[in-house]
C-alpha cells in the first residue's frame, strides 16, 4: 500500500540559520493517491516572535503562538506520523532546512532520516511547465483546484491544495496503479484483455485544421522548453 505525507509549515522567518523557527506544521494523508483524513497538525510556540513580513504572510499573531507547544513536545508524533513514508513538500528545500534545524534543537536526527523519500512538488513543476509562474497558487489555477478560502497561507489548508495538486500533476500514474492493485486472477483483480485481431476498428483521419492546430502546439511546446523538445517542429506552422 502506497502511503504519502503533503506536509506544509509556517516559519517566524525566511532562514533557520538565522534563527527563525516553524510555528505551524500541516500535514495530510494519501493512502493509494486517496486522502483518509488522518491528517496532523499543530501550532507552535517558537520562542521568538515572527519577521512582520512573515506575519503579512501567514497572518498568526505572536500573541496567538504564545500557549501553544513547543516543537519538541509533538517531535515524537510527528517522527511517528512520518515514519516510513513519502513526503511530499512544495519547495522541499526550505520546508526540510527548518524542519532539520528543530530535530537538531531537539536533540534528533535530521529528517531524511525518518522518511523513505522527499518530493518536491516545485521541481516537478518546474519540469512539466518551464519557463511558468509554478507558485502553489498558480498551480491551483493552471490545474483547476479551487483555492478561493486561501486568502493568507496555512500549513493544513495548504497541505490540502497541495494534495489535490499533486494528484492532477500525476494523473497519468492512475492507470499504472489500478494494474497494480488488481493483479493477476479473478473477476475482480484482473483487467480484461482484449484480442486485437478480433477488433473491427474505425480509423478517422485528422483534417487538416486539426493537424495544422497541432503541428502550432508542438511549435509552442518546443519553444517553452527553449528548443529541447524531440520531435521535428515544421517551420511552416
Amino acid at each position: 500500500m502506497s502511503r504519502q505525507i503533503i506536509l506544509d509549515t509556517e516559519t517566524t522567518g525566511l532562514s533557520a540559520d538565522a534563527g527563525d523557527r516553524v510555528i505551524e506544521i500541516g500535514c495530510v494523508e494519501l493512502l493509494n493517491r486517496k486522502l483518509t483524513g488522518r491528517h496532523f497538525h499543530y501550532y507552535l510556540n517558537p520562542g521568538r516572535d515572527s519577521h512582520e513580513d512573515a506575519l503579512k504572510v501567514h497572518g498568526i499573531s505572536n500573541e496567538f503562538l504564545r500557549d501553544k507547544p513547543r516543537f519538541e513536545a509533538v517531535a515524537a508524533e510527528f517522527i511517528d506520523y512520518l515514519r516510513d513514508a513519502e513526503v511530499i513538500i512544495h519547495n522541499a528545500a526550505f520546508d526540510v532546512s527548518f524542519l532539520n534545524k528543530e530535530l537538531e534543537l531537539a536533540g534528533l536526527p535530521p529528517f531524511a532520516a525518518h522518511v523513505e523519500r522527499v518530493t518536491d512538488t516545485l521541481a516537478m513543476a518546474k519540469e512539466l511547465y518551464p519557463g511558468k509562474r509554478n507558485s502553489l497558487d498558480a498551480l491551483c489555477d493552471r490545474l483547476g483546484v479551487d483555492n478561493s478560502s486561501r486568502t493568507l497561507h496555512g500549513a493544513l489548508l495548504d497541505a490540502e491544495l497541495l494534495a489535490d495538486v499533486y494528484i492532477n500533476l500525476t494523473r497519468g500514474q492512475d492507470a499504472l496503479l489500478i494494474a497494480e492493485e488488481t493483479g493477476p486472477g479473478g473477476a475482480e483483480g484482473s483487467v480484461p484483455s482484449l484480442d486485437l485481431r478480433t477488433l473491427s476498428l474505425r480509423v478517422l483521419p485528422a483534417s487538416e485544421a486539426e493537424l495544422q492546430a497541432h503541428a502550432l502546439l508542438l511549435r509552442d511546446i518546443d519553444k517553452a522548453s527553449g528548443g529541447k523538445t524531440v520531435w521535428p517542429i515544421a517551420k511552416n506552422a
